[in-house]
């Protein structure tokens, strides 16, 4: 598997309790044929076990824009956000690029990248006007949502693999 064979899956990761279990999207992701690239924001950093998931993905997980005298990572050919925090999601939809993740979430809808996003929000929040809008938002630029049935059932990592598919190298033709 070439990373220019169009298969670069990049995971953007948020701060939720749930974040902690990430790998478990990864192995689902990997098993779909994909080259894994976590993006982390800044406050998920402690959420996640940075050495287990670059172990896991063998590539670096990325917080920060890269210096210039860096190499540029390879392109996303598809994008899913999970755990979604509500501050994520407003970001996201309002085009707000304060981090690196937010910043590769920006540009992707209007680069033709696919995104699957699975928020992981409390009902309070989920009822808020300026998060519905959000989602709203969202659709109307392409991004597909993936709804977690409920709080109390485990977090639905296998969903937003299932809605983005198999990496294209898998894909029936």
């Amino acid at each position: 598997m070439s990373e220019s064979s169009g298969e670069v899956l990049y995971l953007v990761v948020c701060a939720a309790g749930v974040a902690h279990d990430v790998g478990r999207l990864v192995t689902l992701a990997q098993e779909a044929g994909w080259i894994v690239q976590v993006v982390a924001t800044p406050s998920a950093l402690d959420f996640i076990d940075v050495p287990a998931l670059e172990n896991q993905t063998g590539r670096p997980v990325r917080s920060q824009y890269r210096k210039p005298h860096e190499p540029k990572p390879p392109r996303a050919d598809a994008m899913i956000v999970g755990p979604a925090t509500y501050n994520t999601i407003n970001k996201f939809a309002q085009g707000i690029t304060d981090t690196y993740a937010l910043g590769v979430l920006a540009e992707a809808p209007g680069l033709g990248i696919p995104v699957v996003v699975l928020p992981f929000v409390n009902p309070a929040l989920a009822t808020r006007t300026p998060y519905r809008r959000s989602l709203e938002d969202l659709r109307a630029d392409g991004v597909r949502i993936v709804s977690n049935p409920s709080h109390t059932e485990p977090y639905a990592w296998h969903r937003a693999v299932k809605e983005l598919g198999p990496a294209p190298s898998r894909r029936k033709r």
